[in-house]
C-alpha cells in the first residue's frame, strides 16, 4: 500500500496548503499524540484525509479522548501503530527518542519516517534504527496548531523525489513548507520560525504594556496591538514589496513613526534581534550534539 499525492517538492522552495490539495491514500502512524501531532492530524483531516487511516500511539491516556474525537485510531502500542503504515511520524520529545525507537528498529521495513522532534539529527535517528535510510527531518512551529505554521524540511539523498513530495504534502497540511539543502540550515529554521512566534509575542507584550503606560486600558492596548500585528502580517504576506519598503511606506518624514524608528535604531534593536536569532541557532546546534551523543 502506498500514499499517492498530486504535487511535487522542489529543493529550497516553499509551498503552503492552499496551493496543492492533499488527496493521499494509505495509512499514517503517529508515534506521539501531543499538540503538534494533533495539529498535523487536524490539517490532514481538513484536506479530506481519511481519519480511519490514521493511527496514533500515545502513552498518556488523558489524551486518548481528545484524539478519538478526531476519529483516528488510538493505541498505546507503538508496534501496533506502525503495522501496515506507509508513513510514520515521530512526534515524541527528543529526550525519549532513543527509548521509543530502539524497540522498533526491527519493525521498520519500507516506511517513510518523518521526525518532528527538535534537535534530533537524521544520523542519530538512522543509528537508532540500525542505519535505516528513509528519514525526513522536519522543524515545524506552533502556528501549525491553526494550520498557519511554517515547517523546514531536510532529507539525505537516500530519500527520493517521491518521498520528498509525500513529506511535503503531509506537512503542508499545517501551513508553509520549505526544504533546505543542508541539515545545519535547520538550526537557522529553528531560530527564525521555530522560535519565531515567541519573538512576536514578546513584541506584543511590550506594545501592550507601552499602550497602558500611555493611558489606554489593558483591553484597549491588547486589541489594538493584536489587530495591528494581524494586519501588518497580512500586508507583508500579500504585498509584492519587502518588509523594509512597507516600513518606509508608513514612515513619514519627521512624523510619529520616524520618531519611534529612530529610537529603536539608537538602541540597536535590529542588531539585538540578529544576535538573539544567532543565539537560538547556536543553542539548536548544541542540543543536536547533546542528543546525538546519547
Amino acid at each position: 500500500m502506498h500514499l499517492t499525492t498530486e504535487s511535487t517538492a522542489t529543493e529550497s522552495t516553499a509551498t503552503d496548503s492552499t496551493a496543492s490539495p492533499i488527496r493521499p491514500t494509505g495509512k499514517i502512524a503517529f508515534i506521539g499524540g501531543g499538540n503538534m501531532a494533533q495539529a498535523l492530524i487536524g490539517g490532514l483531516l481538513a484536506q479530506q484525509f481519511n481519519a480511519a487511516d490514521i493511527t496514533v500511539s500515545e502513552p498518556v491516556e488523558a489524551l486518548h479522548a481528545t484524539l478519538r474525537q478526531l476519529g483516528v485510531q488510538v493505541t498505546t502500542d507503538n508496534q501496533q501503530a506502525i503495522t501496515d503504515a506507509t508513513v510514520v511520524i515521530l512526534a515524541v520529545k527528543p529526550q525519549v527518542m532513543a527509548e521509543v525507537l530502539m524497540p522498533l528498529r526491527e519493525q521498520f521495513k519500507n516506511q517513510l519516517i518523518i521526525s518532528i522532534a527538535a534537535g534530533v539529527t537524521i544520523s542519530t535517528l538512522s543509528r537508532l534504527l540500525g542505519d535505516y535510510p528513509r528519514i525526513v527531518r522536519a522543524m515545524p512551529n506552533t502556528p501549525a496548531l491553526i494550520q498557519t505554521g511554517a515547517t523546514g524540511l531536510y532529507a539525505t539523498a537516500a530519500v527520493d523525489t517521491a518521498d520528498r513530495t509525500l513529506a511535503t504534502n503531509i506537512l503542508q497540511a499545517a501551513g508553509l513548507v520549505l526544504w533546505v539543502e543542508q541539515e545545519q540550515q535547520l538550526d537557522a529554521v529553528t531560530a527564525v520560525s521555530g522560535s519565531g512566534p515567541a519573538y512576536f509575542f514578546y513584541l506584543m507584550e511590550a506594545m501592550i504594556q507601552a499602550g497602558q503606560d500611555l493611558g489606554l486600558t489593558e483591553a484597549q492596548a491588547r486589541a489594538l496591538t493584536l489587530q495591528t500585528a494581524l494586519g501588518a502580517a497580512k500586508m507583508a504576506v500579500n504585498s509584492p514589496h519587502a518588509p523594509a519598503q512597507l516600513r518606509k511606506n508608513v514612515t513619514s518624514p519627521n512624523g510619529t513613526t520616524q520618531a519611534a524608528i529612530e529610537t529603536m535604531d539608537a538602541a540597536q534593536v535590529n542588531v539585538h534581534i540578529q544576535q538573539a536569532l544567532q543565539a537560538a541557532a547556536t543553542r539548536s546546534a548544541e542540543l543536536a550534539i547533546a542528543l546525538g551523543s546519547k
